[in-house]
């Protein structure tokens, strides 16, 4: 379910125990994921796990809690393709000792929700299950998404009140895709897995192409990977519209990857400017190192919680 106390109290240490990261290095391109010396001020406070059902849709949304409650907006993290709420267990990890309340949604068939039969699933069904869950929150949430779970956020804002949005290596919307090669979209299977990303290639060769990843990231990525909705996959490629006129205006951050493969840099780019939101690029960072990477995540998250401190949320 959630990584069990050996692995929670290796994440409070890691979230807890160092200072701010080092964004700029990264958003001028340089390579920064290397451990550094560091001098502890005072412990992590502790953190509280929880977890909700949504028996209605088959949902778990695993919870990380501040040992007190908190005046601070709750974050509702949405994950992308063939993930889960462990995409996420860094960075709950990093924030809930420092105030926030952290809630991880699990779409329909991924991780610890119920079972689906994804061939009867599509993007649309995941709004309507990022939707459940926003009826869970205090108060209206932070939204942070991270790539399909990003487009997912866009669709999402639109339809409940939220503080904020946060995008990590963002899916186009369709108003800034070209349109996709026809045979990508014609071949796509009902329901496909890591192979489809290329991310049941050896070991040493995902290292080599994520660089910000270590042996045992990768190896755990591979390992959690779940299946996907093919016609999710396929309304994302083609394109899902969001219309700008109806955003909330609230604070927006969009971060890019430059290693990202899929979703490029430059698209992130783009689609901050067309959000008229704040933009950070890190250019060392892989698509799952912005959020997975033991050695990466803390820099994306340092630059999450500064943007969010800068809000007063």
């Amino acid at each position: 379910m959630s990584p069990d106390d050996d692995e929670l109290l290796a994440f409070i240490r890691s979230a807890g125990g160092r200072g701010n990261g080092h964004a700029g290095d990264q958003q001028s391109g340089h390579d920064d994921t290397t451990e550094r010396p560091t001098t502890r001020t005072r412990p992590p406070r502790p953190i509280r796990k929880d977890e909700r059902v949504i028996a209605e849709r088959g949902l778990y949304v695993e919870s990380w809690l501040p040992e007190r409650r908190s005046r601070r907006r709750p974050l509702y993290l949405l994950h992308g393709e063939l993930a889960g709420s462990w995409l996420w267990h860094r960075f709950l990890g990093y924030f809930a000792p420092r105030g926030w309340e952290g809630h991880a949604l699990n779409l329909r068939g991924h991780y610890w929700s119920q079972t689906a039969d994804f061939g009867e699933l599509d993007f649309e069904s995941y709004v309507a299950d990022a939707i459940a869950g926003v009826d869970y929150m205090p108060r209206p949430p932070i939204v942070i998404g991270h790539g399909m779970g990003a487009l997912l956020a866009l669709r999402l804002i639109q339809e409940v009140p939220v503080s904020a949005l946060v995008l990590l290596s963002p899916a186009l919307p369709a108003e800034l895709l070209e349109p996709p090669p026809s045979h990508v979209v014609r071949l796509l299977p009902r329901e496909y897995r890591r192979e489809l990303l290329g991310w049941d290639a050896p070991i040493d060769q995902l290292v080599r192409q994520n660089a910000d990843l270590t042996q045992a990231d990768v190896m755990r990525i591979q390992h959690m990977m779940g299946a996907e909705s093919g016609a999710a996959r396929r309304q994302m490629l083609e394109g899902v519209s969001i219309a700008r006129e109806n955003l909330p205006d609230v604070p927006k951050l969009v971060i890019g990857a430059g290693l990202d493969r899929w979703f490029l840099e430059a698209d992130s780019e783009r689609l901050a400017e067309w959000l008229g939101a704040d933009y950070l690029p890190f250019g060392a960072h892989s698509h799952y190192g912005l959020v997975v990477g033991e050695k990466s995540y803390e820099q994306v998250a340092d630059a999450v919680r500064s943007f969010i401190e800068s809000h007063r949320l």
